[in-house]
């Protein structure tokens, strides 16, 4: 196949969050996996609400996620290349302007809905006369500008949808320009497409009574459609929609609580496929496995337990060098391999590290039950001499073992809670010499 050309093209009027983090990412393995070219669009045609430092954050939040672009363009830098397009349609007679107000659009939309009729714009406009207008614009009127569709039905195969089909008869002429002559999405994506050469447009499932519009605008411009892929939606693990959490699961927010790069991409890339949620290393692993047959067509399923789940997996295998840093800046004590090595598998979070270093190197309350207080007294006469090593403990709990009978949980739990304060935790081969001798005696009492 020709390598292909995609997009993403967040608007820089918000931070980036999972939903828009999924779409790009879906784009770029596709893209890198075929060998082929991902690019940036800042869709930032909405000048008032679009900010400078939004459009910077979103490209830390990708470059983060390992989501880099060969290509990147501001649609606020090519508003000459859409007032050629619109131009071009008004010559064609496809682009017709429209002086209802949004209370008589409404009205006319009620009045169909009462009839039993859809709701689509009558086309009352195409009736005016030059007269008509210039009256309607000496009382203060503006235009907003529709796109006359052919009323044909539009077809294509979608790679996640499958066989597509809109009746154009059946939706409105969609508004490409405001009254206040302000371009909405769907004329500068067209022309951008088609500049960009793009090859395949990957987004989500809401837009896909948009494409039917879309693709006759490409064929209104003289452009070839792209192919399309059209994904279902996230929602909350209990299946509702996530746009009252859309805040708490911004990238901005998910680094700051300390999730891993590839626990993210490692979810939303498996969210709604037929593959297993699994962590995976790197996003090349992610870019093998990609293909748009897997994604199934219900909604994708984002559940915080699966995330944590995977985050949690990584940092289990993270090697010491990676947090080196990280370790460094919680605390300069935490910054050895032993430790690191020792805890890891007890933090699903890189600085829950930050709790063991007050159970190790601190001073925890121990918790000795009334019931094992001479049992505890007694074990610091059984302790090896010399350096604790990652053998005392064995050595420890078999001569205490032998000394007292005691074996299992009745043994190995009254020492833990002594040391650590708690019941559960890494494994005491490993804290014991972390922990050290003395140490060991004082919280023995």
């Amino acid at each position: 196949m020709t390598r292909p050309v995609v997009r993403f093209a967040p608007s820089p009027t918000g931070r980036l969050h999972v939903g828009n983090v999924r779409t790009a990412l879906i784009n770029w393995l596709f893209s890198r996996g075929q060998q082929g070219k991902f690019i940036l669009r800042i869709d930032d045609t909405d000048l008032e609400r679009s900010t400078k430092e939004n459009e910077e954050a979103l490209k830390v939040d990708l470059t983060w996620l390992g989501l880099t672009w060969d290509d990147t363009f501001n649609q606020s830098d090519r508003f000459a290349s859409y007032d050629a397009a619109s131009d071009r349609l008004r010559e064609m007679g496809l682009l017709y302007p429209c002086y209802e107000t949004a209370d008589e659009l409404d009205v006319k939309r009620k009045i169909a809905q009462s009839r039993g009729r859809p709701p689509v714009y009558d086309r009352a406009a195409l009736s005016l006369t030059a007269d008509d207008r210039a009256k309607l614009e000496a009382e203060g009127r503006k235009p907003h500008w529709r796109f006359k569709l052919s009323g044909e039905r539009i077809e294509w195969n979608d790679l996640v949808r499958g066989p597509q089909s809109i009746d154009t008869s059946s939706v409105s002429d969609p508004i490409l320009i405001r009254e206040d002559g302000s371009y909405l999405y769907t004329l500068p994506s067209v022309v951008d497409d088609i500049d960009a050469g793009i090859t395949h447009v990957v987004r989500g499932e809401d837009h896909v009574t948009n494409s039917g519009a879309q693709i006759e605008i490409f064929m209104a411009l003289g452009g070839k459609a792209p192919e399309m892929a059209h994904t279902p939606l996230l929602v909350g693990a209990d299946g509702n929609a996530l746009s009252k959490r859309i805040g708490s699961l911004s990238m901005g927010e998910l680094r700051a609580r300390g999730y891993e790069p590839m626990a993210i991409c490692s979810h939303l890339a498996k969210l709604g496929t037929s593959d297993n949620i699994e962590a995976r290393a790197t996003l090349e692993q992610l870019c093998g496995e990609f293909a748009f047959s897997k994604i199934g067509r219900a909604p994708a399923r984002f559940d915080d337990a699966d995330l944590n789940s995977l985050n949690g997996a990584l940092v289990h295998e993270m090697p010491f060098e990676t947090v080196r840093e990280r370790l460094t800046a919680i605390d300069a004590r935490a910054a050895s391999e032993a430790f690191w090595l020792a805890i890891r598998e007890n933090c699903t979070f890189v600085a829950d590290a930050a709790g063991w270093v007050e159970t190790i190197f601190g001073a925890p309350a121990p918790v000795v039950a009334e019931e094992d207080r001479e049992f505890i007294a007694g074990a610091a006469a059984h302790l090896p001499a010399g350096d604790l090593t990652s053998e005392s403990w064995s050595a420890w709990t078999n001569a205490l073992k032998a000394a007292t009978g005691r074996k299992g949980r009745g043994l190995f739990m009254p020492l833990r809670k002594a040391l650590t304060g708690m019941e559960h935790g890494p494994d005491m081969s490993a804290l014991l010499p972390l922990i050290g001798r003395e140490k060991v005696l004082q919280r023995l009492g």
